[in-house]
């Protein structure tokens, strides 16, 4: 199916950046889908708690994600839900193809968002869904009262370690460095916290079981000692690989978008925002932000096109 009404703006993905970019865009008077795959509101939906987004208190990311999408329908947000495979340049618009069908836009707003890298170790694929996850808050309730490893040492690793002492009997964390990438204040706290026990220059290099998971196999990198942490469940943070298999603009190696400082992309009339795009910080502040610009750059775009005849 074509649809033939053509949009001013295409959003893809309905997270903090692509509601934020709506929520613009929307207020400049600009005829805008946003085109969702799965769900409203994002990864960050899956946070249990988000402490850092100015003004607002410690809030649930689903919560936030709701309040986003309310204020954009009071708008008069429109979505599809539908997953996108191509962005072709047509000339005086972007075709932009789903499995919902084809839509026309002006303007293109890629906030896809990114999803969880994978080990890649013997046990993973096998055990994903029986004792292997990528969301604390989803299935940390599966694991109370057992032991479970978490694999990284970055701020969401950190994060998603402390949030499972509130129910487990202890967190083994796998990291292959000797100190943390995490903000200084979850440093701190999970340093000190009596069911979080650390195994430094240390890399998961199996996850073990039967019918569910039974236990880690892992190693020193330094010493070579390997050792056996017997755990019901494996919870891996090793960072993100962007939603952009459908773009065929600039990216760098590992397909992160890259953009200019106003959002744009390097084909003409399309944008990238958050998670997806080549940026050093990846916050739900910084996806707002990146959101607002890349509505501003969209509609400067159009403004600046030939009129029609």
């Amino acid at each position: 199916m074509v649809n033939n009404e053509l949009l001013d703006m295409l959003i893809i993905g309905g997270g903090p950046g692509g509601l934020t970019a709506a929520i613009y865009a929307l207020r400049g008077k600009l005829k805008t889908l946003l085109v969702e795959k799965t769900g409203m509101g994002g990864q960050i939906a899956l946070s249990a708690v988000i402490e850092n987004y100015p003004g607002v208190d410690p809030i649930s990311g689903a919560e936030l994600m709701a309040k986003f999408e309310e204020q954009a329908r009071g708008f008069g947000l429109e979505t599809e839900s539908a997953e996108v495979s191509a962005i072709e340049d047509a000339g005086d618009h972007r075709r932009v193809v789903t499995t919902d069908g084809e839509y026309r836009a002006k303007t293109v707003i890629i906030a896809s968002g990114a999803k969880w890298r994978k080990l890649g170790v013997p046990g993973e694929a096998e055990f994903t869904g029986r004792g292997v996850s990528y969301c604390a808050t989803c299935d940390g309730f599966f694991f109370r009262g057992k032991e479970v490893v978490v694999v990284g040492g970055g701020d969401t690793a950190v994060k998603e370690s402390l949030f499972l002492t509130k129910m487990v009997e202890k967190v083994h964390i796998v990291h292959r460095r000797d100190k943390l990438r995490a903000e200084k204040i979850h440093q701190e706290q999970a340093l000190a916290h009596p069911k979080i026990e650390f195994h430094w220059d240390s890399v998961a290099e199996s996850i073990n079981g039967e019918s569910t998971v039974t236990g880690v196999s892992g190693k020193n990198i330094k010493t070579g000692e390997e050792k056996v942490i017997p755990v019901s469940g494996a919870f891996i943070f090793i960072g993100v690989l962007p939603n952009s298999d459908f773009f065929t603009g600039d990216t760098d190696k590992q397909g992160f978008i890259a953009t200019d400082r106003m959002m744009a992309t390097s084909m003409p009339g399309v944008f990238a925002i958050g998670d997806v795009r080549d940026t050093p910080l990846r916050q739900v502040a910084t996806a707002v932000g990146d959101g607002a610009l890349a509505a501003y750059s969209a509609q400067d775009f159009i403004e600046k096109q030939p009129a029609r005849t």
